[in-house]
């Protein structure tokens, strides 16, 4: 049985940083493709990075420069740490992970995706 369980979101003010966490259990990060996405109110949810099994990241442009996902094989975790945040990045912020999505330009894809968790909440 998969889960996926995220911490770390808050209310920050403009300009401020949080480090998002994901704990897994079931899966192991190191085999797995690993993701954040966002989703705010009225809007689809978006893919905002991704880490890979060989560690190749990806990253929505919004965030570039700003977000750093990153994640600790022997600990099973993924991380994602977010900088010089803005009002716009106030949002839902979701954990995802899939075995097989492997191709560069799918790892920021929604239906790539087939374990997810339960969210935590950014305010900024």
């Amino acid at each position: 049985h998969v889960q996926l369980v995220e911490s770390g979101g808050g209310s920050v003010q403009t300009g401020g940083s949080l480090r998002l966490s994901c704990a897994p259990s079931g899966l192991s990060v190191s085999d797995f493709s690993m993701a954040w996405f966002r989703q705010s109110p009225g809007k689809e949810r978006e893919g905002v990075a991704a880490i890979r099994r060989d560690d190749l990241t990806a990253y929505t442009d919004s965030v570039k420069g700003r977000f750093t996902i990153s994640k600790d094989n022997a600990g099973n975790s993924l991380y994602l740490q977010m900088n010089s945040l803005k009002p716009e990045d106030t949002a839902m912020y979701y954990c995802a992970a899939d075995r097989y999505c492997t191709g560069r330009g799918h790892l920021l894809l929604l239906a790539e995706y087939t374990e997810w968790g339960q969210g935590t909440q950014v305010t900024v």
